[in-house]
């Protein structure tokens, strides 16, 4: 039997701060005269009331969690955490109902980005903070999951950095919450550092903050329907371009480069890999936009670099319907979904890494086969790869892709469109945000879908952002037995 009681007080805790939370977009509508600050006061109170008495109640019970509770606990952080998220969409002037609040605070706290809001542009600024706060939130909470608690449950590969980390001289801080502290001041600087930047570049402050925090979460939601395309600033487009690749980066690596090892992003294979490939797909599409579609060097480095990389760091931003771009783009942007930024990142998808994993299996092989008496080993940053990662890697793939085809026919059983539902799982898997099609491509929203889809796709969304393997196994008659 599982004791509950230490969940619990993790769950209380985390649902206290989040309650204070809201205090943020209260007072913002207060000093703007909206009277959307009371949806705030109220929420606040009720979930922080909630989350104080788990607390209390439970507080005796503080203690090291064993591996099934982590397991419970993880999955229960990110279900109730946006349920109460959601009450103020409920309550707003938006009036949302249940389903659409829920679809829009777990986008929020998995970093998804997309939406069921239309007329963001007239919506309420305690709203449109709210829904930034909730990315802020999920961007760091999603880096000290990463750090601290996948790889003890050794999902899906995340053991392989573990194993760095358990080596002495590789350590960064003596135990998990000292680098999760050091971690989140590094989050909050490079928040502060987008901020001033957008500032700089013209862009108001309400606006810059809303988007600092998004673009750093490597987010997407945006104060207008338009995303980033309002702003029609090259300036603007280049700092959220370099917000979105250092959120897609591992954090770690950036506490061991402020501690003195300075080649420590460069020399790790996985941040390589991920530079590459970003330049090699942003390179494509933008010679497609030149070569084919007739557009200048200049509009083409703009618009395509822009979209490509919001699309595979799982962003989601736009700049402009590129759904309209032609099959190649559509093609591309449909594939770099699913590959992701670095693992230790606020990024999402697969992840480069496995990526890196898979191909050096793959060539170990080929080479196992043109030589089968020779010795030969895959390795990741120089280091052999153990079997029981090459394993946990493999089957995440596999069962990332069963889980995206799964999806896609739950999607389209609910009446929606084949391209709707495929991307539409993609895109939740992924959580990238837009999808592709006349719905909820980039210019449109998915406040259409039925219910049963976009609780599907809630579902997804949960499923990616946790690596697939923590909330599967809660389905297992095995998981519950004593």
């Amino acid at each position: 039997m599982i004791d509950p009681r230490p969940i619990l007080l993790v769950l209380g805790t985390l649902l206290t701060g989040l309650g204070f939370a809201m205090f943020l977009p209260a007072l913002l509508d207060l000093g703007l005269g909206s009277q959307g600050w009371q949806v705030f006061v109220f929420s606040a109170f009720v979930t922080v009331f909630i989350g104080a008495g788990l607390s209390i109640s439970n507080y005796s019970r503080k203690g090291d969690l064993n591996l099934k509770q982590a397991f419970l606990m993880t999955t229960l952080v990110w279900l109730i955490l946006p349920a109460f998220a959601a009450i103020p969409f409920v309550l707003s002037e938006l009036q949302l109902s249940f389903t659409d609040a829920f679809f829009e605070s777990m986008s929020g706290l998995t970093t998804t980005g997309s939406t069921v809001i239309t007329g963001l542009d007239e919506a309420p600024p305690g709203i449109l903070i709210w829904r930034s706060i909730l990315q802020w939130l999920g961007g760091i909470g999603i880096i000290v999951t990463a750090v601290a608690v996948l790889p003890m449950l050794r999902i899906g590969g995340m053991q392989l950095f573990r194993m760095e980390s358990s080596d002495t001289s590789e350590k960064i801080l003596p135990r998990a919450t000292q680098i999760s502290g050091a971690i989140s001041s590094l989050y909050i600087g490079l928040t502060l550092i987008c901020f001033f930047a957008l500032l700089l570049a013209g862009v108001a402050p309400f606006e810059a903050m809303a988007h600092a925090m998004t673009t750093i979460a490597t987010g997407g939601f945006s104060t207008s329907d338009n995303s980033i395309g309002q702003f029609d600033n090259a300036m603007v487009d280049t700092i959220i371009i370099i917000g979105m690749v250092l959120g897609s980066l591992p954090f770690v690596l950036y506490l061991q480069f402020l501690r003195g090892r300075t080649l420590a992003l460069w020399k790790d294979s996985q941040v390589r890999a991920f530079l590459g490939t970003a330049l090699l797909f942003v390179f494509a599409v933008d010679g497609w936009l030149i070569i084919f579609k007739d557009w200048d060097l200049l509009e083409a480095l703009q618009f395509g670099s822009f979209n490509t990389i919001s699309i595979m760091t799982g962003t989601g931003f736009s700049t402009t319907d590129y759904s309209t771009w032609g099959s190649f783009s559509i093609s591309v942007f449909f594939m770099v979904m699913f590959v992701g930024g670095c693992a230790g990142s606020t990024s999402c998808g697969v992840k480069i890494f496995r990526f890196q994993v898979l191909f050096q299996t793959i060539t170990t092989q080929i080479r196992h086969i043109n030589q089968p008496n020779g010795i030969f080993h895959p390795k990741y940053n120089g280091r052999p790869l153990s079997p029981s990662v090459i394993s946990s890697v493999t089957s995440f793939l596999f069962f990332f892709f069963l889980c995206f085809v799964v999806l896609s026919l739950g999607i389209s059983a609910t009446g929606v469109d084949m391209i709707t539902a495929t991307s539409g799982a993609g895109t939740a898997l992924a959580n990238v945000g837009p999808g592709l099609g006349d719905i909820i491509g980039p210019s449109g929203t998915f406040q259409p879908l039925p219910d049963t889809a976009k609780w599907l796709l809630a579902f997804g969304m949960l499923l990616g952002r946790l690596e697939l393997f923590t909330v599967l196994v809660l389905f297992t008659p095995a998981f519950w037995r004593a």
